[in-house]
Order: C-alpha cells, then sequence, then structure tokens
C-alpha cells in the first residue's frame, strides 16, 4: 500500500527521487482515502521555491480543504497539468498519474528527515 521506494512525511506528502537532484511529491493513499474525492488541486508556480515543511498549496475535496507541504526544499521545476482537467487522478493513482509537483533539491540530506515505508505505515496504527 506504501511503496518502498518513496519517502515518506507525517504531513502525508510522498517524495520519490529520480534523476539526480530531481525529485516528485505526491500525496500518500492515506491522504487521498482519508480527504475523499479531490475536486480541485491548487499547484505552485514553476520556478517558485518550496520549503522543507512548508505550505505550497492547497487540496480540495468534498469534505475539506488541506493544506499541502512539501517534503523537501527547493526549486519547482515541474507540475502535474493533468490535476487541473482531472483531480481526481489524486484519488485513483496517488503514486503515479496522480502525483502533484517535481522539485529540484536544495540540500538533498533532507530526505534523510523523511520517513521510510514501514516507518510511515507504524504512524497510522
Amino acid at each position: 500500500m506504501y511503496p518502498d521506494d518513496l519517502k515518506y512525511s507525517s504531513e502525508h506528502e510522498w517524495a520519490r527521487v529520480g534523476n539526480g537532484d530531481v525529485v516528485e511529491v505526491g500525496i500518500t493513499n492515506f491522504a487521498q482515502d482519508t480527504l475523499g474525492d479531490v475536486v480541485f488541486v491548487e499547484l505552485p508556480e514553476i520556478g517558485s521555491k518550496v520549503d522543507q515543511f512548508d505550505k505550497f498549496g492547497e487540496i480540495e475535496s468534498v469534505k475539506a480543504v488541506s493544506d499541502l507541504f512539501s517534503p523537501v526544499s527547493g526549486t519547482v521545476t515541474a507540475v502535474n497539468e493533468e490535476l487541473e482537467q482531472s483531480p481526481e487522478l489524486v484519488n485513483s493513482d496517488p503514486y503515479g498519474d496522480g502525483w502533484i509537483m517535481e522539485v529540484q533539491l536544495d540540500d538533498p540530506s533532507e530526505l534523510d528527515e523523511l520517513m521510510d515505508s514501514e516507518t510511515y505505515q507504524g504512524t497510522l496504527e
């Protein structure tokens, strides 16, 4: 349920290390399940700076509006523009087509402050 190749934050975001120091970011299955049907995702601007554990946007569901927090610090290099037309991708494929942004890391050692899959799952029990 929680892929082993990802790092997780206590705010229920995940980070996938890709090519070099670029990280893909999204929300966990637990987060999308808790939110319910997602109807809107506020995407950050490409080129904007994000700080680890600081708010970078909002996600809106039929139940609530929740803040999104970046699991890493850096510069936004890409956003998932498909979410503008199909925000429900966050529900149907939170670790694939439902990704939210890519970030060029300022400090790769920040990844060490995130949890592995087993530790994250332990926080949910």
